[in-house]
């Protein structure tokens, strides 16, 4: 009898703990949190480091007994900061090549990604082989072709070497937008259009009252890449944009230049930089958080119904 119940107990010990398939038990669920929490560590440490740095003050920055909490928050790290970057001056322009090119990215995208989906034309699958081809390509390859053009055109260095090729559905990563929209269209049945069309709509009419507020996930999370997308985006702004316009990033990867001009240069000054300069990056962080926070619901669920998983 004490032999079965031991047995019973090591039975349902081994169950509590492994489960029925392994997937189940205690400690499986252990494995997966703490490989969750380790990762999640991994991407907040970062971030946490940068808001506590920003806030100490040159004492505690000299001071080896403050190394994570700073003492007290210095709030003039954020001031110089705003100062250098010349923050609400230059953020008219950044959202200029960014906010922008977005929307007008998304829209078009949508446009090409609903013709591929409900039309049958002669090329059909060439034409959106090409398209996929435009992501696979470097765009390292095609800088070179298109700085001549833009040249060639009078829009270098000019805001309008973002704009029109963003709104021609020639934007950043335009292809992976295409291949979204593409994708949730085809998953809408057809026989909407047909009863719509039997009702005597058009097929900008089917698009804009059928296709589109069925599509608002895909809506959302395609602006949301295409509006990270852009605002993270140096190589482009650099090269397109030159002197002629300046964007936040810009401005942040001539931060000691600018700091040290503005507000001086010396041992301690320089020193003090780098918490103004972790105090500019979160400014340039924060409106991408405010937008995320805000349209997380819906960006989540685009990702679901749209089976992508970023970059």
């Amino acid at each position: 009898m004490t032999e079965k119940i031991l047995r019973f107990n090591k039975h349902k010990l081994r169950r509590k703990l492994f489960g029925y398939k392994l997937t189940d038990g205690l400690v499986f669920r252990i494995l997966i949190y703490t490989l969750l929490v380790t990762i999640g560590f991994v991407y907040v440490y970062p971030l946490l480091h940068m808001i506590s740095f920003s806030f100490q003050s040159l004492e505690d920055l000299l001071n080896p007994m403050v190394s994570q909490v700073p003492s007290s928050f210095y709030f003039k790290n954020y001031g110089d900061a705003f100062t250098v970057l010349k923050y609400f001056e230059t953020m008219g322009s950044s959202l200029a090549v960014t906010l922008l090119p977005a929307i007008l990215q998304t829209f078009v995208a949508s446009l090409v990604g609903y013709g591929f989906a409900r039309f049958n034309f002669p090329l059909k699958k060439t034409l959106l082989a090409l398209v996929v081809a435009t992501y696979i390509i470097p765009p390292q390859v095609t800088m070179i072709p298109k700085y001549v053009l833009f040249f060639n055109i009078g829009i270098l260095e000019t805001v309008w070497s973002i704009i029109i090729p963003a709104s021609l559905g020639q934007g950043l990563n335009s292809a992976i937008f295409i291949l979204i929209f593409y994708q949730f269209y085809k998953m809408i049945p057809k026989v909407l259009d047909e009863a719509a069309q039997i009702d005597g709509a058009s097929r900008i009419y089917t698009y804009f009252k059928i296709a589109i507020p069925l599509s608002i996930p895909s809506f959302i999370t395609s602006f949301l890449f295409s509006f990270v997308w852009y605002w993270n985006e140096t190589y482009i702004s650099t090269l397109f944009l030159g002197n002629g316009v300046e964007t936040l990033q810009m401005r942040l990867a001539d931060f000691v230049s600018e700091y040290s001009s503005i507000l001086g240069s010396s041992q301690a000054i320089n020193y003090a930089n780098e918490a103004v300069r972790m105090a500019a990056t979160m400014l340039i962080i924060l409106p991408m958080l405010l937008v995320y926070f805000i349209m997380q619901r819906w960006f989540i669920e685009g990702i679901d119904r749209a089976g992508i998983t970023g970059e």
